[in-house]
């Protein structure tokens, strides 16, 4: 799993008025990881965000502030009731556990000490990592919500200290505004992060202060940060035809290699006249014909795909391409040679 960016509905550990709006600017650009705080809006507000969220498929959070007891048990409940998918918070997991048995949620809860208000992490990275193991080693604790970012501590060391000390997923919190705190979670083996504050008031490094840009910005940089972003862009087939021709190859060749990501890979080939009957053992491939014609002979029939057409060959197979006019220029769609030779699944000659 990637590292997981959750966008709170909050501002100062408040959910907003305008929850609902910021809710929907969210969704259509994709966030699929959506919270709020327990308080800022009554109960009947509340589920209606969780609503639109689960309607929108993205999981919901909410994040408990509450500093006392029983506004804390309140909170509880209250996520009982909303229907939440991830309760994240509070301290008074004795408490909290009994309300939650025998629901889905899952929860994650504050180690340490917490005070104030904006929520603030207290104790050395010992305390608060020796509170961490305790707290993940509880049945029904699913992880922990750690204000790394609310510490006075030195902040990569806490999260890579908490994070090595406990086996369960730990989320980070408090008043993240930068790509840089971003990437040392990340490589502190953080599992995700909360922003709030940053992307509504415009504080994150983005080319606008405004919602949509500052959440696409974040988006982009967790992209960047879980290798979610292509390093390929267009081709031109002519252009790529072209590059194997100044090669000084003959005027016909084999299929050659002009892409690959993972296992599929395109190749590319120019034939003239028969190509002899073959089949691949094991995997499927797809036929583009760029340029001219081409025969494709089956044992129980001929197909002749034209410019603009592709056919598919499943594994096992026997087929004998033919190009119908002097050169054919096609595009092969196959999986990684080197995967297809270790399963055993090299092209066969019939």
């Amino acid at each position: 799993m990637g590292l997981r960016f959750i966008f709170m509905l909050t501002r100062n550990d408040r959910t907003v008025s305008d929850a609902m709006e910021q809710l929907g600017i969210a969704l259509a650009l994709g966030v699929r990881h959506i919270g709020f705080k327990d308080i800022g809006l009554p109960l009947d507000r509340l589920k209606e965000l969780k609503t639109a969220i689960r309607a929108g498929g993205a999981t919901s959070y909410l994040e408990v502030v509450s500093l006392d007891r029983d506004s804390e048990i309140a909170s509880a409940k209250a996520a009982v009731e909303i229907g939440i998918d991830i309760l994240l918070g509070g301290t008074r997991v004795d408490e909290v556990l009994p309300i939650l048995a025998g629901t889905t949620i899952q929860y994650c809860p504050f180690p340490g000490r917490i005070s104030g208000h904006p929520s603030v992490l207290e104790g050395t990275i010992d305390e608060i990592v020796a509170s961490a193991r305790a707290l993940a080693a509880r049945d029904g604790v699913h992880g922990l919500d750690l204000l790394a970012y609310r510490s006075h501590e030195n902040v990569p060391a806490l999260i890579a200290a908490v994070c090595g000390a406990v086996s369960k997923p730990v989320y980070v919190a408090g008043s993240i505004d930068t790509p840089g705190q971003i990437a040392a979670l990340k490589q502190a083996g953080a599992a995700g992060f909360t922003i709030g504050t940053a992307a509504l008031d415009g504080k994150y490094p983005a080319d606008g202060t405004d919602v949509p840009r500052q959440l696409a910005t974040i988006i982009r940089d967790v992209a960047k940060l879980n290798r979610h972003i292509s390093p390929f862009h267009k081709d031109n087939l002519t252009h790529a035809f072209g590059r194997f021709s100044e090669r000084r190859f003959s005027d016909a060749w084999p299929p050659r290699l002009a892409a690959s990501v993972n296992n599929p890979r395109i190749k590319l080939a120019r034939l003239e006249g028969e190509s002899g009957w073959h089949f691949n053992s094991r995997e499927d491939e797809v036929f583009f014909v760029h340029k001219g014609r081409l025969l494709m002979k089956f044992r129980d029939r001929d197909e002749v795909i034209e410019e603009g057409e592709f056919i598919l060959v499943p594994r096992g197979v026997e087929r004998c391409p033919t190009a119908l006019e002097k050169l054919c220029e096609v595009v092969m769609l196959e999986i990684d040679a080197t995967r297809r030779d270790s399963q055993g699944g090299k092209e066969q000659r019939a």
